[in-house]
C-alpha cells in the first residue's frame, strides 16, 4: 500500500504557481516544495507539471534542477519524474557507474509487471537512443551479461497458473546443473513468476534448503551467482528483498543515499507500507526512526514525507 498522505481538495494550478514562488527570491523555500510535492500522487504531480509548463513555459524538472542541489534535488527530480522514466534514469545511471550496478537493473526487469518493463525500455530508447539491452551489452560482460540481458528482455506470462511437473523438473535442474548457466538463465528469464515461484518452493522441499543458499557461489570472476541470488530474491518476496536493501543501505557507513532513495521513491506508491512492516520486525526500529536517525536536512524531510512520517 502507498505511504502517501495527498490531499482531498487538490488544484494544480496552486500548486505550480506556489512552487515558483518557492524557487524565487534570494534563496529557495525548501519548505515549500517539501510540503506540495512530498505529499502528491502520481497523477497530482503530472497534473503540477503540465499546470507548470502551461503558466510559465518551463518545464518543472529544469527549475527544481537549477533550485536543489545534493540528494535532496535528485530524490525530488526522480519523485517528479513519471515512473518508466524514473526507471529508464535509474538503469542508465547504474549503468555509467565505474562497475555497473547490476542490483537495479535486476529490481527493474524482475519487480516490475511486464507492462512497466516494456514502458521503461520506451522510456530508455527516447531518453538515450540506444535499447536497455544494447547498452547492458556494452557496459557488462561474460555471464552477468547474458543474465541481465535476459531478464531485460523478457515477456512474462502474468497469471497466477503454474505447471507443478514442470516446477519440479526444472527445481532439479537448478540443482544438478548449477554450472550450466544458459539452463540456469533461460529457466530465470523465461518462465513466469508464479512458475518460478513454485519451482522455488519445490527446490527447497526437495533439496532441504533455498534455492539461494544452493546457488551459493562457483568459480566465477565476476558477480554472476550474487545476480543470480539478487534475481530470486526480486521474484520470490520482493518486499522483503527491498526491505534488506534499505537495512543495508542504511548501516553501511556514511549511508548509501542512492539505494535509499531509489526504494522509497519507487515503492512509495506500491508496497512501502509493507516494506516498512518488515523493516520494523527484522531490525526492531521503524523505517522513519532509521531515515531521521541516519540523514539530515531537506532530503531528510522529503523522505519522512514520503514515507508518511513528517519530521518533529
Amino acid at each position: 500500500m502507498s505511504t502517501i498522505v495527498s490531499p482531498k481538495q487538490f488544484c494544480p494550478v496552486e500548486d505550480a504557481e506556489n512552487i515558483k514562488k518557492a524557487c524565487q527570491g534570494w534563496g529557495t523555500d525548501e519548505n515549500a516544495i517539501v510540503s506540495i510535492l512530498g505529499h502528491r500522487n502520481l497523477f497530482q504531480r503530472k497534473l503540477i507539471r503540465l499546470a507548470f509548463e502551461e503558466i510559465y513555459h518551463q518545464d518543472l524538472l529544469e527549475q527544481l534542477k537549477c533550485e536543489l542541489s545534493g540528494d535532496f534535488e535528485r530524490a525530488v527530480s526522480l519523485w517528479t519524474l513519471d515512473p518508466a522514466d524514473r526507471d529508464a534514469v535509474l538503469a542508465h545511471e547504474a549503468l555509467q557507474k565505474s562497475v555497473a550496478d547490476y542490483k537495479v537493473i535486476v529490481e527493474i526487469a524482475c519487480v516490475r509487471s511486464p507492462e512497466d518493463l516494456l514502458a521503461v525500455k520506451r522510456a530508455y530508447k527516447f531518453r538515450y537512443k540506444h535499447s536497455l539491452e544494447e547498452d547492458l551489452a556494452s557496459y557488462t560482460s561474460g555471464n552477468i551479461r547474458k543474465l541481465l540481458v535476459a531478464v531485460a528482455s523478457a515477456y512474462r506470462y502474468d497469471g497466477d497458473e503454474f505447471d507443478e511437473t514442470m516446477a519440479r523438473s526444472e527445481a532439479n535442474i537448478l540443482h544438478q546443473d548449477i554450472h550450466n548457466h544458459e539452463e540456469i538463465i533461460r529457466i530465470l528469464s523465461t518462465r513466469s513468476k508464479s512458475q518460478l515461484n513454485a519451482t522455488f518452493n519445490l527446490y527447497k522441499d526437495i533439496h532441504g534448503r533455498s534455492i539461494t543458499k544452493g546457488l551459493s557461489g562457483g568459480p566465477t570472476t565476476d558477480d554472476y551467482f550474487s545476480a543470480l541470488r539478487t534475481v530470486i530474491r526480486c521474484i520470490r518476496d520482493p518486499k522483503k528483498y527491498f526491505a534488506k536493501v534499505l537495512r543495508a543501505a542504511i548501516n553501511m557507513p556514511g549511508t548509501d543515499e542512492d539505494a535509499l532513495t531509489r526504494v522509497i521513491i519507487t515503492r512509495a506508491e506500491k508496497d512501502l507500507k509493507e516494506i516498512k512492516e518488515l523493516f520494523l520486525k527484522r531490525n526492531n526500529v521503524t523505517l522513519h526512526e532509521a531515515v531521521a536517525r541516519d540523514i539530515s536536512g531537506d532530503y531528510k524531510a522529503f523522505l519522512l514525507a514520503l514515507l508518511g512520517a513528517e519530521e518533529n
